[in-house]
C-alpha cells in the first residue's frame, strides 16, 4: 500500500514515516509539509533518522495523493479537512489521529466520506480503545448513581483540551448511558458550583513536563470507586496504529470509520 505522511517534519509524521518503512504491506510513497518549510527538498527517509527512502518532502499535495492509496494525518483541523477533500478527490484512505477537531470539521470529514475511505480517532492505540470498550460496557451497567470522571495529563506542549483521548472515553462512556455526550459533560468547575447533578460526564485536565499521555475514567458511588487507567509510554503506538487503520481500510468502501471498526470492537 503507498501511503503518504502529511506534517512529515513533526514529531508524529517523523514517527509515522519510521513506522511505515517498518510495516510489512505498505511503504511510503510521499512526504508533505507546509509551505515555506525549511525541510521542502529532504529525504523523508533521513528527516526520519532512517537511510534514505528515495522519497523528497514535498508541499504540493495532489498529485502526491493522486498516485498513492492512503494518508496518514496528525496535523491540525484546518489541514486536515482540507487533506479529506483531496483524499476524496483521489478516492483514497485517510487516516486522521488529528485532534481539536470541531463540529464544522466532522460535518467536513463526513461530506468527503462520500468518496474518501476515512479512519478517524481521537487516539489510534489498541490499548485506549480497548478501554473506550470497557467505559461503554461499565457504563451501561452502572447507574446514574455511579459518576463518571475522566482525568487526562498531557506534556506542557499540547495545545487542546481535553484531549481527543479524554473526548473519544466520554462519548464511550455517552453511548453506554444513551446519552448525548454534549448534553452531559462538564468541561469547567470552578468557584461556588452546587451540587453534582446526576448523570453529568466531568473532564479535568492536567499539563506538564513529557507525559506522551495518561487517562483515567472514574466510576465512584457511595463506599466504593471503580479507576480504569490508560498510559502511553511511547508514540510509536499511535504511529503504528494508523498504518494499521490503512491497512484495513485499503479495500473497503467509501465511508467514515473509527478505529472501533478497524479492531473489530463494535458490540
Amino acid at each position: 500500500m503507498r501511503l503518504v505522511v502529511v506534517g512529515a517534519a513533526g514529531r508524529m509524521g517523523r514517527m509515522l514515516i519510521k513506522a511505515v518503512s517498518e510495516i510489512e504491506g505498505c511503504r511510503l510513497a510521499g512526504a508533505i509539509e507546509r509551505e515555506g518549510s525549511p525541510v521542502l527538498g529532504q529525504d523523508a527517509g533521513v528527516l526520519a533518522g532512517l537511510p534514505p527512502l528515495g522519497v523528497a518532502v514535498t508541499d504540493d499535495p495532489l498529485p502526491v495523493f493522486a498516485a498513492a492509496d492512503g494518508v496518514l494525518d496528525f496535523t491540525a483541523p484546518s489541514a486536515t479537512t482540507g487533506f479529506a477533500a483531496l483524499a476524496a478527490q483521489a478516492r483514497i484512505v485517510h487516516v486522521i489521529g488529528t485532534t481539536g477537531l470541531g463540529e464544522d470539521d466532522f460535518t467536513r470529514l463526513e461530506a468527503a466520506a462520500r468518496h474518501a475511505r476515512i479512519v478517524q480517532s481521537g487516539n489510534m492505540s489498541l490499548g485506549v480503545n480497548l478501554l473506550a470498550g470497557l467505559v461503554r460496557k461499565a457504563a451501561a451497567t452502572l447507574g446514574d448513581d455511579w459518576d463518571i470522571d475522566i482525568l487526562e495529563m498531557h506534556h506542557r506542549m499540547k495545545v487542546d483540551a481535553p484531549s481527543g483521548t479524554a473526548l473519544l472515553l466520554g462519548e464511550a462512556a455517552a453511548q453506554g448511558r444513551r446519552v448525548a455526550l454534549k448534553e452531559r459533560s462538564v468541561r469547567v468547575r470552578d468557584g461556588h458550583t452546587g451540587a453534582r447533578v446526576p448523570g453529568d460526564i466531568g473532564f479535568a485536565t492536567l499539563r506538564g513536563g513529557s507525559v506522551v499521555g495518561e487517562h483515567t475514567v472514574y466510576f465512584a458511588t457511595q463506599g466504593e470507586r471503580l479507576e480504569l487507567t490508560h498510559r502511553s509510554e511511547d508514540r510509536g503506538i499511535f504511529a503504528r496504529g494508523a498504518v494499521k487503520a490503512a491497512l484495513w481500510a485499503f479495500d473497503k468502501k467509501p465511508g467514515y470509520y473509527t478505529m472501533t471498526d478497524v479492531l473489530d470492537l463494535s458490540e
